[in-house]
């Protein structure tokens, strides 16, 4: 097994009761570091944090906020941070290959009926008669960092349409839609939760959607260092729990209703102690309750959608070809499906 400290990490890559996740007997208190972005989407570990799951569970959690997925998966490789959610990329496949980071469960999910990633122009290129994914033959497309989920998105889009794109890294989420709004870049995708205000000011237009091309993307996963997932089963099936919990309060208040418009207030409240926190309340609820995606019950993988994520990664030679889905998942903690 391979431990990785910083500089060579860098070096690599230039519900518990709805889900059926019963939490182990571990020392109580253990202190956790566990990654995330300031996006709706990361809502499972805000909940167990807020609503004391993870203390249930046994764990003492600090968040640790990213700006991209890439960087999540050097500091969990590190041992700067335990557990993380975020996207699939290069980074995290080739920390994977070497025996750093195992990927444990997913979360979240393209599910059609509910609204997901969207994609963007400028009010630029929108205006110059761009209007569908299909006429952006050409284009700059944005992307954190090539190899970054979003490089991903637009590539398979690009496929399905038979255009070309040039792919423009950006490094930070924030740098990526400066540069969407002042038409330095022509298109994005990006959950609705940040697409739909963009789009609502004017500044940018969506012209598509992410599940017309990728129906059952497994979007955002679970993950941890491969010394977590092979040698502290208890301490990783304790957090797994805790998070399972929170993403089942989550579903069940945003997409099911089951609380009513109470309960909706409720959560954006709790929600918005972490994301758009530079906002009032009333300001940030909107954009809280359109960033609403289903969030995997009980950590569940698509292992269908990995494959081919680790496939297009091979392909475009952005990862060696000899890693092999084994060395990336470590299917024994979740339930895993094909779709």
């Amino acid at each position: 097994m391979v431990k990785l400290n910083r500089r060579q990490t860098i070096g690599l890559i230039g519900a518990a009761a709805a889900s059926g996740l019963a939490a182990p007997a571990i020392a109580q208190n253990r202190k956790v570091v566990v990654g995330a972005l300031r996006f709706t989407s990361h809502s499972g570990s805000f909940i167990a944090v807020e609503r004391g799951y993870f203390a249930d569970a046994g764990l003492d959690v600090e968040l640790k906020f990213f700006q991209a997925a890439q960087p999540m998966a050097v500091a969990i490789a590190s041992g700067d941070v335990d557990f993380g959610v975020t996207a699939i990329s290069g980074g995290l496949i080739s920390l994977a290959q070497k025996g750093a980071v195992k990927v444990i469960g997913g979360a979240l999910s393209e599910e059609e009926g509910i609204d997901g990633q969207q994609i963007l122009v400028s009010d630029a290129a929108y205006q110059s008669g761009i209007t569908s994914p299909a006429m952006l033959d050409g284009k700059t497309y944005g992307v954190t960092q090539t190899g970054s989920s979003f490089h991903y998105v637009g590539s398979r889009v690009a496929e399905a349409e038979g255009i070309e794109l040039t792919y423009k890294p950006l490094q930070k989420v924030g740098a990526v839609i400066g540069a969407l709004k002042s038409g330095q870049i022509d298109a994005w995708n990006i959950v609705p939760h940040i697409a739909k205000p963009l789009a609502g000011s004017g500044a940018v237009h969506i012209i598509g959607a992410v599940q017309d091309y990728l129906p059952r993307y497994q979007t955002t996963t679970v993950f941890t260092s491969t010394e977590n997932a092979a040698e502290e089963r208890a301490l990783t099936e304790s957090f797994l729990a805790g998070f399972s919990r929170g993403v089942s309060d989550y579903n069940a208040t945003m997409i099911d209703r089951a609380g009513g418009q109470e309960g909706v207030d409720e959560m954006v409240k709790l929600i918005h102690n972490y994301v758009y926190t530079d906002r009032p309340l009333d300001k940030a609820a909107p954009s809280i309750i359109n960033g609403t995606m289903r969030i995997n019950e009980g950590a569940r993988l698509n292992v269908a959608s990995v494959r081919d994520q680790l496939e297009w990664f091979q392909a475009e030679g952005l990862v060696d070809e000899s890693i092999t889905l084994d060395m990336l998942v470590d299917t024994s903690y979740v339930e895993t499906f094909q779709a």
